[in-house]
């Protein structure tokens, strides 16, 4: 898979779906978007359909898909999660990034 997700994010993907009362097949699909000041953005949201463009595989507990054709541009990204003073969520380690900017969310490769 060309995405990977940490124990620490997978664990509070797990307390969303437990707080928000999401079905058993529920999966942590990650993608990207066009938009944001450097071109492109990450997405990050929940499914209960895979189909067989998806690469789905587990981590910890917790299901993630992502669509091929994103591979040419989160090949080797890890999804981390970020609990500090200053802010609080979900990181994005990408090696593919040559530029981003402030927000850290948006990307270009």
């Amino acid at each position: 898979m060309s995405v990977t997700l940490t124990e620490k994010a997978a664990n509070e993907v797990k307390k969303v779906i437990t707080e928000q009362n999401m079905p058993e097949d529920v999966v942590l699909r990650v993608g990207v978007q066009g938009g944001g000041c450097s071109g492109f953005a990450y997405s990050l949201g929940f499914d209960t359909t895979t189909t067989e463009r998806d690469r789905v595989a587990e981590f910890f507990g917790v299901k993630m898909a992502v669509d091929k054709k994103f591979d040419p541009y989160l090949d080797g990204t890890v999804v981390d999660f970020y609990d500090g003073l200053e802010k609080r969520g979900f990181v994005f380690n990408n090696p593919n990034v040559v530029k981003s900017c402030g927000c850290g969310s948006s990307f270009q490769v």
